[in-house]
């Protein structure tokens, strides 16, 4: 069920969902916690489709604020969609014009479920600082997303020099699958030191940086970062070894080939994450992600150049 309710308030907004609970007989006792989405009109709707997905693991009250034009007179239209058309979610879209349009705790205070966790997500527009936002102040998890930016890696440098405990983004959660793999290939080997890595991946990824600064973190070897064209995603890990290398290459975009000292080559499923999938991870867990922390503040401490063809 959708209602739009043009030219509203928050007030409004909070009486109508409580008339569509009473009539339905649907309470909100099962959400989890609240979610807002930060973002600009005409970019809502994949955001909003990957939140109702999400939202099928994780009950929630999804909240989006659009940034409809801070030129227009000052105005809230809202929607309300439920049922179907929320998945396991209650969906609150408010959408601003004037002095409205910019993103503020009194829009979204008297819609948040009690006594519940708060999750802030920029799917485009990361802001400077998520933390001083002031929906970041209220949040308990900050989710950017610095490969959705115009310049990936002045987004991820951003994050880097202005990380608070709290803060992550999907270009890290999109690596989980490439760590487990990593570490399970590494428990399968002899105890020889890694000796160099090399990371193979797009030159606009910050998720090929923020992979090589783990594997750095992680191994204590030197890392080379080897730029493939825009648009590729990462191709592939190398880790130097004196009794054999390791090699976890992906030349398409769902299967990877493993090879491994003495043993013969295996083709593993290592297609690349939806963003549903990010998201529903992130919702996973409420508490500071303390390796991520530690991963973006070491990103840049390793050279990058640019692959030879």
């Amino acid at each position: 069920m959708i209602v739009d309710l043009p030219d509203t308030t928050t007030s409004k907004i909070s009486k109508t969902i409580m008339a569509l609970r009473e009539q339905s007989g649907v309470t909100a006792l099962g959400r989890v916690l609240t979610l807002v989405v930060v973002t600009r009109s005409g970019l809502e709707e994949e955001a909003i489709e990957a939140a109702n997905e999400a939202s099928r693991e994780h009950p929630c009250r999804i909240i989006v604020l659009i940034d409809a034009g801070a030129s227009a007179p000052n105005r809230l239209d809202a929607q309300i969609r439920v049922g179907g058309d929320a998945g396991a979610a209650e969906v609150i879209v408010l959408r601003g014009y004037g002095e409205l349009a910019a993103e503020s705790e009194s829009l979204v205070a008297g819609l948040l479920l009690p006594d519940a966790p708060i999750v802030a997500w920029w799917p485009h527009g990361a802001p400077n600082k998520a933390s001083e936002t002031s929906i970041g102040r209220i949040a308990h998890r900050r989710i950017t997303d610095s490969a959705n930016e115009a310049e990936p890696h002045v987004a991820l440098e951003n994050i880097r020099n202005t990380y608070k405990a709290g803060d992550t983004d999907l270009a890290w959660t999109r690596l989980t699958n490439w760590r487990i793999q990593l570490a399970a290939a590494l428990d399968h080997v002899d105890s020889s030191p890694i000796t160099a890595i090399t990371v193979e991946g797009a030159s606009d990824s910050p998720s090929t940086l923020l992979l090589a600064a783990w594997l750095k973190l992680s191994l204590s070897a030197p890392v080379t970062v080897a730029a493939e064209p825009a648009g590729t995603g990462i191709r592939g890990v190398r880790l130097y070894r004196d009794t054999g290398d390791v090699q976890l290459s992906r030349p398409g975009r769902s299967v990877a080939e493993l090879t491994q000292p003495g043993q013969p080559a295996q083709r593993i499923s290592l297609p690349r994450r939806t963003l549903k999938d990010c998201l529903a991870e992130e919702l996973r867990r409420l508490d500071p992600d303390e390796v991520f922390g530690e991963t973006v503040r070491s990103v840049g401490t390793f050279s990058v150049h640019q692959k030879a063809a």
